[in-house]
């Protein structure tokens, strides 16, 4: 894997839009129906960083080929010091370590904040690769929630995982 892993810019989130409309369009691993428009994911990136959390994006040849950020996993205060993460990967370019790698860094930029623990809430418990970079990477199984979502007219399961932050 030779993409170089960054913090997101502005003029990012062209090719983010993209790479996620994918993701939403064609496939259970996000749970939205419709694809938001890039000023929509511009004010979500806008919300990350206002939070002081990463949004990093995957980039080789000079092209964005992958973006992960942290979010809030709830709103009470009470889970402040715990963290969500969502990662997708340009179409075409899966299985080529960018999830991970973006995983890694995303890890590791949270837990340098002070961050206790990351959850990932994975669409489809069919989405074997989102399992298997968050397995490969210290999150463990906490549970499924069998049949929550429906999404092109099939009744889908969200995959909880956990991973601890602390050294």
């Amino acid at each position: 894997m030779n993409a170089v892993i960054r913090d997101s810019r502005p003029e990012d989130m062209a090719a983010v839009t993209g790479i996620y409309e994918h993701y939403v369009t064609r496939t259970t691993s996000s749970f939205e129906e419709a694809a938001p428009g890039e000023a929509e994911m511009r004010s979500r990136r806008d919300e990350v960083l206002a939070r002081g959390l990463p949004y990093l994006v995957a980039e080789m040849e000079g092209r964005i080929v992958g973006f992960a950020y942290a979010g809030s996993f709830r709103q009470r205060s009470a889970y402040r010091f715990t963290v969500e993460d969502s990662i997708y990967v340009a179409s075409g370019r899966e299985r080529l370590g960018i999830g991970g790698a973006l995983l890694e860094r995303l890890v590791t930029r949270c837990a340098a904040a002070g961050f206790q623990q990351m959850v990932a809430v994975i669409g489809d418990s069919a989405n074997a690769s989102s399992i298997g970079v968050h397995a490969s990477r210290g999150f463990q199984v906490e549970g499924i929630l069998h049949g929550v979502g429906l999404k092109f007219g099939r009744w889908l399961d969200v995959v909880i995982m956990r991973r601890s932050l602390e050294n």
